[in-house]
């Protein structure tokens, strides 16, 4: 199956971008090619560019899987899986935990595959026509070259309705434990539903600025916003925080959170779970006078994409304004955004202007990013999604 993009537009996959849109498209050799189907990508004049799976459906009608004249089959997927696994053991990452990613989409050459490990057991998520194509057989993959046999999907996430696919959970190879999955990170264990949680169930990507906000927390007043199961409060509260005050609207975090607390034997007497919407929290404490030495603040995603950036900059900008405010002299803000319509320029800017509005001064001390089981290609700079600001107030 051949399709010959429009002229000019083959400059994207000479960069080795790995997307073709549909307006792109100048012709296909077939009316109609399967979901997830693999294609050639030819230039306007017939020159072969990538070899791809194609999308019927999504505005990103076709993901590169190689640009080079190789077959796309099991062996192909067998070397992605095996270059990623060596990267990771070349990081060092198991000395530091026992849960990381494995597979990172197109930063690791398979556009729609996330597959992460928790100690013994994996969850993968296909969001794609093309990881759909090839779940099963990337299934099989990962347990011959992992040697873990439990494999547990979580393919619940918005993005596949764009590529005409319903949301899957379920067991894709071995059993699920009924109970949860303890995993460690840097010494410290925090149990993880990997059915239920949010993503596969843990936010691996921060596993190094967790660490990070630890080493800074000593004898400060924190609070953590958008806490989740509490992964920055534990390491604050075992580098001896004076208090950690964790917010967030989930029950079922907060439960897991204090789980953790007991699970690390930390002192629960210097910890306090507050479940509410962090927004309005952050102007009650606003209006009661609260000030902390550390604010950590980890929101979901408000812009998923940059038609959402402008409604997401008001948002990031409401939460770091109050937070400035809350802040005693010399406190610390610790601020991410995950949002992939908001690029590290535009985050900078939205955190200077609540710092302004604020009437505060404050300095970056530090830039924070994704961990790097969580790589992210040269040729696709959309994969540096997570953006992360340590700032001290004035």
């Amino acid at each position: 199956m051949k399709i010959n993009l429009n002229s000019g537009r083959e400059k994207s996959l000479l960069r080795r971008h790995p997307w073709v849109f549909s307006s792109a498209i100048k012709s296909m050799e077939e009316a109609s090619p399967a979901s997830g189907q693999t294609v050639d990508l030819l230039s306007s004049e017939g020159d072969f560019l990538a070899r791809a799976a194609y999308s019927p459906t999504s505005q990103i009608r076709a993901r590169v899987w190689t640009f080079t004249d190789e077959p796309v089959d099991k062996e192909f997927f067998r070397k992605r899986i095996r270059a990623a696994i060596e990267m990771r053991q070349r990081s060092n990452i198991e000395s530091r935990s026992d849960a990381y990613r494995i597979l990172h989409g197109e930063s690791d050459g398979v556009p729609g595959f996330v597959v992460d490990r928790y100690k013994d057991m994996l969850v993968l998520q296909s969001t794609t026509a093309g990881s759909e194509f090839w779940k099963e057989t990337v299934a099989d993959l990962l347990v011959e070259e992992t040697g873990i046999q439990n494999i547990y999907e979580r393919s619940d996430v918005d993005v596949r309705e764009l590529e005409g696919l319903k949301p899957i959970t379920g067991i894709l190879r071995g059993t699920v434990p009924d109970s949860l999955i303890s995993i460690t990170e840097y010494n410290l264990k925090f149990n993880v539903d990997v059915v239920h949680g949010h993503k596969t169930g843990f936010y691996l990507d921060q596993r190094a600025n967790r660490h990070r906000v630890g080493e800074l927390a000593k004898d400060r007043d924190v609070l953590n916003c958008f806490c989740y199961t509490g992964g920055f409060s534990i390491h604050a509260l075992a580098n001896g925080a004076k208090s950690v005050l964790s917010v967030d609207s989930s029950a079922d975090a907060l439960a897991l959170l204090e789980g953790n607390i007991a699970l690390n034997n930390l002192p629960a007497e210097r910890h306090t779970s507050l479940e509410g919407d962090v927004f309005q929290l952050l102007r009650k404490f606003r209006d009661a006078n609260r000030s902390f030495d550390m604010i950590i603040l980890d929101p979901p995603k408000f812009a998923p994409t940059a038609a959402h950036a402008e409604k997401a900059s008001r948002a990031y900008k409401d939460i770091n304004l109050l937070a400035f405010k809350l802040l005693r002299h010399g406190g610390i803000l610790v601020t991410f955004s995950c949002s992939g319509g908001v690029d590290a320029a535009l985050f900078q800017k939205i955190i200077a202007s609540a710092a302004l509005d604020a009437g505060t001064d404050a300095a970056i001390i530090e830039h924070m990013s994704q961990g790097s089981d969580h790589p992210v290609s040269l040729h696709f700079p959309e994969g540096a999604y997570l953006k992360g600001l340590i700032c001290v107030k004035g």
